[in-house]
């Protein structure tokens, strides 16, 4: 399966905290101040609902995408491969986690790859924007598509768990114009994600402008990055700079908003602390796609 690297090792360390540790945002995701009006009489027949639509040429049986989590390590194999059973079985879509570690570690590719479980899926190829002002280009981005053969390419932004994170990358300047060109270059589709903080307005007006495909907005609410990091801290100063996002955040349902407002035509995934058919509802009456 792979060598042991400084980056499968944080990947280990991460699997391990989210199941172990509380590392929930203190924020909500503000879907609970909206409700539906309840309609006594319908007027349409239950099973005549469809609730499939089609993305990126592929059609899935409802607007549901498992979002990226995890790779590069034998336990994140086994986790991406329940998870692309999983969405073969119900015609969903699926984003892996960041694949620099097969991109700068080719033997832990197979820890991503999961075609023979997924054929039919629309699924999505993972790296982090901010690699662009590391060495990183098209050519990274295209080896990333390739190596699993995807559908979308998700560049995730993470800026504020890169700068807790005690190895973090913190060479934020200039990103967009590189996501830009990469926008440009790509054969497919080119997807903003944040990683639990949401977008804000601007932000998506600048990624729209860029040229990006979708936004998945990954709103405050769900899980906290910086409290993962907060658990993996060597020492108090690390902790308590981590500690000190908690309640930090675009709230999910304030992000839909903004996000919608800034592009009227995005695609847009809503994600970030969705936990039931109700959420789903409500983040699709507020404008997610």
């Amino acid at each position: 399966m792979g060598k042991v690297t400084p980056i499968s090792r944080r990947k280990a360390g991460h699997i391990r905290i989210n199941l172990e540790e509380d590392v929930s945002s203190g924020l909500t995701t503000g879907l609970e101040h909206y409700r539906f009006i309840h309609q006594a009489l319908p007027e349409l027949n239950l099973d005549e609902v469809d609730l499939s639509q089609v993305i990126f040429g592929k059609r899935l049986n409802a607007p549901i995408l498992i979002s990226s989590m995890t790779g590069g390590t034998p336990e994140a194999a086994a986790i991406n491969r329940v998870l692309a059973s999983a969405a073969q079985e119900t015609r969903v879509a699926m984003g892996l986690g960041s694949q620099r570690a097969a991109i700068e570690h080719p033997d832990l590719a197979d820890t991503y790859r999961v075609r023979k479980e997924a054929p039919d899926v629309l699924l999505f190829a993972n790296l982090g924007a901010v690699q662009l002002n590391y060495g990183y280009g098209v050519e990274q981005c295209q080896r990333a598509v390739d190596m699993i053969e995807a559908d979308a390419l998700i560049l995730h932004l993470n800026a504020l768990q890169e700068a807790v994170q005690p190895e973090g990358n913190t060479r934020f300047g200039g990103l967009l114009k590189k996501i830009e060109a990469v926008c440009r270059a790509l054969p497919v589709p080119v997807i903003a994600k944040e990683v639990g903080w949401g977008f804000s307005e601007q932000a998506a007006r600048q990624l729209s402008e860029a040229g990006v495909a979708a936004i998945d907005i990954a709103g405050a609410g769900g899980t906290s990055w910086s409290q993962v990091e907060m658990h993996r801290a060597e020492n108090e100063s690390q902790r308590r700079l981590a500690a000190a996002f908690l309640e930090w955040g675009v709230p999910t349902a304030d992000s839909i908003l903004q996000v919608r407002k800034a592009a009227p035509d995005m695609l847009i995934f809503a994600s970030g602390g969705i936990r039931t058919g109700i959420d789903i509802a409500k983040c699709i009456a507020l404008g997610a796609s």
